[in-house]
């Protein structure tokens, strides 16, 4: 794939005219409220045989929206008693939990690691996923972009960010955590990650790559590849729709809730990358924490030459080495 978005110096300075609604902190404050009041964060949690040696996981069972169960992996080091911060991951579009040794490296470097599970998807790739999605929805596009799209309180998205902060209260409960959490992902789950850092800004570190979900209207207009071409093709089909639709996506737009965050964040964006353009990664890093009043402890790694990959295994590895300068 060609350049196609802006220059990179041009990415570095655009910070586009938001379309917050003017109810968005209400909103979200109503959401995750009632969905604390369903229950308490840990539905269940058991100890679950992996195979390995080195590492010791369970299966967890947490409430996510209105207090309905998704399914997550914990893993930390074996054997280890010392209390441990949390690295909590967020999964990309269509991906599920899989196996409990698939993904080794946080609880490797010696953190928990909570691996969430993604409600309703997990047959796109992957080793499966557990956790279902018990809501309805109306006419929608396949695939789950415009599941709900009618109304915010009915998006399949707000149920999936609150799931995704609901993991954050979950994790600060978990055996040997020590209270300290950060949040992770690439693409779908860069998205939650970015969107759970001003859901509950008082996690202590983020690191996002690729993010998905994040200036959603842009990448419409921009980009012909899935997960933007659901929306694309909903309204191509609903041509009266395209007011509400947009309306109901700027709730749970990471741009917006990036605004709210205030721990250190560590960004990657790829300049190649068709699924998540970079003008729409680069619009998050440059207004992140805007809304706070601060001015937050925040890094984007470039990757000319890649596209929705990223930066791969060495980003992680980059990952690795901030947060535990950190850590």
């Amino acid at each position: 794939m060609a350049l196609f978005d802006l220059s990179l110096d041009a990415l570095r300075e655009y910070r586009p005219s938001l379309e917050e609604p003017a109810d968005l902190a209400e909103f979200w404050e109503g959401t995750l409220s009632r969905s604390r009041e369903a229950s308490a964060p840990i539905l269940e949690i058991d100890r679950a045989d992996n195979g390995l040696a080195l590492v010791d996981t369970w299966d967890v069972t947490f409430a996510g929206h209105d207090g309905t169960p998704v399914r997550a992996w914990y893993n930390r080091p074996a054997g280890g008693g010392d209390e441990l911060p949390v690295v909590v991951e967020y999964l990309g579009y269509g991906g599920g939990r899989g196996e409990p040794h698939e993904r080794l490296a946080w609880a490797s470097a010696g953190y928990g690691h909570l691996l969430m599970d993604t409600r309703g998807q997990g047959s796109g790739w992957g080793a499966g996923g557990h956790t279902a999605d018990p809501a309805g929805s109306g006419p929608a596009a396949p695939g789950v972009m415009t599941r709900g799209i009618e109304s915010p309180h009915t998006s399949y998205l707000t149920r999936l960010l609150t799931d995704a902060a609901r993991a954050v209260d979950a994790a600060r409960e978990l055996p040997g955590a020590d209270g300290r959490v950060a949040v992770t992902g690439g693409s779908q789950g860069g998205g939650l990650a970015l969107g759970t850092a001003g859901l509950v800004p008082d996690v202590d570190a983020l690191l996002t790559d690729v993010p998905f979900l994040t200036h959603m209207r842009r990448a419409v207009d921009i980009t012909d590849a899935d997960p933007y071409q659901e929306i694309v093709r909903y309204l191509a089909v609903h041509r009266d729709l395209e007011e509400q639709t947009f309306a109901t996506l700027a709730y749970v737009d990471a741009l917006h809730l990036g605004r709210r965050a205030t721990a250190p964040a560590l960004f990657s964006v790829a300049l190649r990358d068709m699924i998540c353009p970079p003008s729409t990664v680069f619009a998050a890093y440059n207004l992140y924490g805007s809304a706070t009043g601060t001015d937050p402890e925040r890094e984007i790694n470039v990757y000319p030459y890649n596209g929705h990959e990223g930066g791969g295994a060495t980003q992680q590895r980059r990952q690795l080495g901030w947060l535990r300068a950190r850590w």
